[in-house]
């Protein structure tokens, strides 16, 4: 299950009974939406999302227009959740390799860690990769970093290896959920090691920076 988002992730703040009543209503929504993008259930009724939010049938159109807006919500959250647990696990580190590095290796963990969000990622597909916002501008704040400082070779098309990267770890999201036997945390850190050597560290830092201790939620 999707970590619930706070409040003012679910677009409203409580204010009073009523008001609390409206942001729990609100939040069952997007978390029954994140649960059927998750299985795919993406043409289903308003009234089969409300069941599966167990609220009221009319209380869906004080919060949504159309289930698609709903769906746009649900994704919305997901990606802003992602981002406050990369935030929090790069709180304070100041090399792009290793916040890279991060980055790569719990995303990848997701399917295992967090199935439903990782099958969020999915339904987006690559247009993740053209969202501007979340994983991709964190991305890519990183990439120019890591090149301003030096600490990365500039690739010869800066966006273009942006896209690859995502692209790589969009694949390995989706190969590991096409394949539950498959080892998470080496195909994650496999990814990350490849990536950083790609960008000039020194193949023998980049394996060690791809294999350092990770929170234990993590590791797997």
């Amino acid at each position: 299950m999707i970590p619930e988002a706070d409040t003012a992730q679910s677009g409203r703040a409580p204010g009073g009974r009523t008001g609390r009543q409206r942001a729990r209503t609100r939040a069952a929504l997007v978390s029954a939406a994140q649960t059927l993008l998750a299985q795919r259930r993406i043409n289903v009724t308003i009234r089969e999302i409300t069941e599966t939010a167990d609220v009221g049938f009319g209380s869906f159109f004080n919060h949504f227009t159309s289930k698609e807006e709903l769906f746009d919500e649900a994704i919305r959250v997901t990606l802003a959740r992602h981002s406050e647990v990369l935030d929090s696990l790069t709180r304070g580190i100041d090399d792009p390799a290793r916040v890279l590095a991060l980055g790569i290796r719990t995303t990848g963990r997701l399917q295992r860690e967090q199935p439903e969000m990782a099958r969020v990622f999915l339904h987006q597909g690559t247009r993740l990769l053209l969202d501007d916002t979340g994983l991709t501008s964190r991305a890519r704040a990183n990439l120019a970093a890591g090149v301003k400082s030096g600490r990365f070779v500039a690739p010869p098309d800066v966006e273009f290896a942006l896209m690859a990267i995502l692209g790589a770890l969009l694949g390995v999201v989706q190969f590991l959920d096409a394949h539950p036997e498959a080892d998470a945390g080496a195909s994650a850190d496999q990814l990350a090691e490849g990536v950083l050597a790609s960008l000039g560290v020194e193949p023998s830092e980049a394996r060690r920076i791809a294999r350092e201790p990770l929170p234990p939620a993590f590791e797997s």
